[in-house]
């Protein structure tokens, strides 16, 4: 059992937490026993070290069958060194260190069966690392085919978008670090749309009655703060709202990008 927090293998887990670590050794951290059993189900060859309390696995034993089942040791750690290598606040006594994976724009066009994509989530300057996990995650549960993030977006492995993601890093492909008019560009070649989510756009319902939805379509997602620049805009096919229909100021990004995906995903499936 690992015992000291100050020793040299546990404080080179605990700077994963930090970006230029991750770039450095192209780890990242994975904690929770949710996300860590998502890994070891859907791709457990990226997954390098398990570190867990005894509580821990015995709360989810599982986990140590999946691991088994993965030839991957499980490495016993106190609840002391487990909070120092975990980036949360109340760790929940499972930490693992996975390998990045991200994919190349080309595959996610080309597809898994060298088809066109039919739903894609493009993320522009942002910046939030709940927005971004929220929005892999609602991505994939929309049944998206891939996610896209920009250069001017929050890094992928940081631990926060890790966490919001809840998994779903593991379950459908994420490109990495792209220009956002390339990524237009071959959205164009591949005959799917670009419909930008901004406030300066049409009614989403319109666009749904309009049967504009039903189209092979890359939803662009940009800044909280700023949203999409006039560039942005004029790069993207159509720019559509999400109505408020209360008296909210405005919506939060997370929630609106579910919206669109699910409004593309039922019009795919309708």
């Amino acid at each position: 059992m690992l015992d000291n927090p100050r020793s040299p293998r546990v404080r080179a887990v605990a700077k994963l937490s930090k970006r230029d670590a991750r770039t450095e050794t192209g780890l990242f951290l994975l904690e929770g026993p949710q996300a860590v059993s998502e890994a070891l189900a859907f791709r457990p060859e990226l997954v390098l070290e398990l570190y867990v309390t005894p509580t821990a696995l015995e709360r989810h034993p599982a986990l140590g069958e999946a691991a088994e089942a993965a030839g991957l040791d499980v490495e016993f750690v106190t609840e002391a060194v487990l909070d120092v290598m975990a980036d949360t606040v109340t760790p929940q006594g499972v930490v693992a260190v996975c390998k990045q994976f991200p994919v190349s724009v080309k595959d996610v066009f080309q597809g898994v069966d060298g088809t066109s994509p039919r739903l894609i989530a493009i993320l522009e300057e942002v910046r939030d690392p709940g927005n971004a996990g929220t929005i892999i995650r609602a991505a994939d549960s929309a049944g998206a085919d891939a996610v896209i993030m920009t250069g001017r977006s929050v890094d992928l492995y940081n631990p926060k978008v890790v966490r919001a993601t809840t998994g779903s890093l593991f379950h459908v492909p994420v490109a990495l670090g792209v220009d956002l008019a390339s990524v237009i560009a071959r959205c164009a070649e591949a005959g799917v749309q670009v419909l930008a989510a901004d406030v300066k756009g049409g009614d989403l319902l319109e666009a749904r009655q309009e049967g504009l939805l039903a189209k092979p379509t890359a939803w662009l997602f940009g800044n909280e703060a700023r949203g999409l620049t006039d560039d942005d805009l004029a790069r993207a096919d159509r720019a559509v709202v999400v109505p408020i229909y209360g008296h909210a100021e405005s919506m939060n990004l997370a929630t609106a990008a579910s919206v669109c995906l699910y409004e593309s995903a039922f019009a795919h499936r309708s």
